[in-house]
């Protein structure tokens, strides 16, 4: 008998969203577990704290600019890591926002802004990284989408909206790309304590609500996400293709 394997040697990945927050987090684990980073944000200087710290892991890593909503900016991008790193064996979609707002007010600009960063974009990441993962007829693509694209939630139309999005295109992926031996999980968390959620967590009536909903009787950390997105990128997980895997508490059970 083999047993489970959660070594990422040799692996090249790309964490997109990744200067802060889960996705840095992601980002050092997948490192930790020996794969090569390519970390991309926006801006390429909010990228590099995270490369830096990568490479003194012992890990190689590359800052690469990235706008999700826009195609051209994806594809020079995947050029420059697939130039690099000559090949991407794993991709972790983690750019995402939120306009937190009630469904009466949402505007064009916003739906826009939300839907286009969690959904348009994801799905032309994988598409772009897709056809080399076809060439090579190997991957693992982890899209990062959340409880409430499975429940829904005040204030948020747009986003639930957009990560019920990428809970369907996981599966569709999944079917499609299996024959190509690529594997396409998501992985949605509940609220977890980062940078971004931490104004909205600080609110005690707030966070009292959250927690009300989670069985297990706390938000989430880092941590508890990037051990399942390393799993999920793993020799482990082979024969796990178009699943969601809860990391919420027990939220979506109640």
């Amino acid at each position: 008998m083999e047993f489970p394997d959660f070594s990422l040697a040799g692996r090249k990945a790309i964490v997109t969203g990744a200067s802060q927050g889960i996705g840095r987090g992601i980002a050092l684990a997948l490192a930790n577990a020996g794969a090569d980073v390519a970390v991309t944000s926006r801006a390429r200087e909010r990228a590099e704290p995270t490369a830096a710290e990568i490479r003194r892991m012992g890990r190689g890593a590359i800052a690469v600019p990235l706008d999700v909503t826009e195609l051209r900016s994806i594809e020079a991008m995947v050029e420059a890591v697939a130039g690099e790193f000559g090949r991407i064996d794993i991709l972790v979609n983690n750019a995402g926002t939120n306009i937190p707002e009630e469904a009466l007010a949402v505007t064009e600009e916003h739906w826009d802004t939300v839907v286009d960063t969690n959904l348009k974009g994801l799905f032309f990441c994988c598409q772009r990284v897709g056809r080399l993962m076809f060439e090579q007829h190997a991957g693992k693509i982890v899209n990062i989408a959340s409880q409430m694209g499975l429940v829904g939630g005040q204030l948020r139309a747009a986003y639930c909206a957009s990560k019920g999005g990428v809970v369907q295109l996981t599966k569709v992926l999944a079917i499609e790309w299996a024959q190509k031996n690529i594997n396409v999980n998501a992985v949605a968390p509940t609220f977890i304590t980062t940078p971004l959620t931490e104004p909205m967590l600080a609110d005690e009536e707030f966070r009292q609500q959250v927690l009300s909903s989670i069985p297990l009787g706390r938000v989430g950390d880092v941590q508890d996400v990037v051990g399942a997105v390393v799993y999920l990128a793993s020799s482990s997980a082979d024969l796990i293709t178009g699943h969601t895997l809860l990391v919420d508490g027990g939220w979506v059970a109640r």
